[in-house]
């Protein structure tokens, strides 16, 4: 019982954090129409990012209560930064055959893989005890929880009802799902289209780079661990549908449930696993199990 409890709760713990990347690929797909492989490198640096705002925070000597606000808010600064740099780089891209598009975006991944290793090193980090300052949850006298996963989870729930609410009920959500549907109409209403590509890119590099620094206490950050977080990310959206924002939730809840399975059965089988799931949706729904149009 107490296995079956933490492998759920990991494994929800996992889609939470993909979800949070896989739903910023969304949006940049449905909206501007970009494979952005890149995806995996924004987590990538927002982890290390996170790693130093929590080593101020330890030296402000901050409480624990402060610490998620504080990811969060290393997440959403280096979004504010990042985004529109590589945005303008970029727009020469829109509309580009998807080969092209994969390429380049792919080159910015060995960039940041640079860039991490000039500011940060190629060790892999930690960020020590943060995980476990969080304390447990006891769920029953024998089964206890890691408090932190709870808590990454229930952010991750508010986040992404925030990013529905924003997109089906705010006046910019509404004009960005109209650019989704039609970009040349909206140009031709007088709508900015250039700004909503930046803001949209800019919120997808957020999700991006806060699910980055939300992850880092349950692990280390690694060189490696962009590459690895896009083969997830591109699991979740072929299962759940390209363009679709409620595909990568059932796809990152599949990927990571599936992925805490096959760990705890038999670890070897824990891509493989993923990977014939994959294949599966691919050969019998090719558009995902909810693909649809943002």
């Amino acid at each position: 019982m107490l296995s079956s409890v933490n492998i759920l709760v990991g494994g929800v713990f996992h889609a939470a954090v993909l979800f949070l990347v896989a739903a910023g690929l969304q949006i940049v797909f449905g909206v501007q129409k970009i494979v952005n492989l890149a995806c995996g490198s924004f987590y990538a640096i927002g982890a290390y990012f996170g790693i130093t705002a929590l080593a101020l925070a330890f030296k402000l000597q901050l409480p624990v209560v402060a610490f998620i606000p504080i990811l969060l808010g290393s997440g959403l600064l280096l979004a504010l930064v990042l985004g529109p740099v590589v945005e303008r780089l970029l727009r020469f891209i829109y509309h580009r055959d998807e080969h092209f598009q994969i390429l380049l975006t792919f080159a910015f991944v060995l960039i940041f893989e640079d860039i991490i290793r000039i500011f940060w090193g190629a060790s892999p980090l930690q960020t020590g005890n943060v995980y476990l300052a969080f304390g447990q949850f006891q769920l029953t006298p024998s089964i206890t929880i890691p408090a932190y996963n709870l808590i990454v989870i229930a952010v991750a729930i508010a986040l992404s009802l925030g990013l529905g609410w924003f997109l089906q009920t705010t006046r910019f959500g509404k004009i960005i799902r109209a650019t989704a549907e039609n970009a040349a109409m909206c140009e031709a209403l007088c709508i900015d289209i250039s700004k909503v590509y930046v803001a949209v890119f800019t919120l997808g590099v957020a999700l991006g780079t806060m699910g980055g620094a939300l992850v880092v206490p349950a692990t280390a950050a690694s060189l490696d661990m962009g590459v690895e977080l896009i083969v997830d990310a591109f699991a979740v959206v072929v299962i759940g549908g390209l363009g679709s924002m409620p595909g990568a939730l059932v796809g990152a809840l599949v990927v990571g449930l599936v992925r805490a399975v096959a760990i705890w059965l038999y670890p070897e089988f824990e891509m493989l696993a993923i990977y014939v799931i994959v294949i599966a949706v691919l050969i019998f729904r090719p558009r995902g199990l909810l693909g649809k149009t943002i």
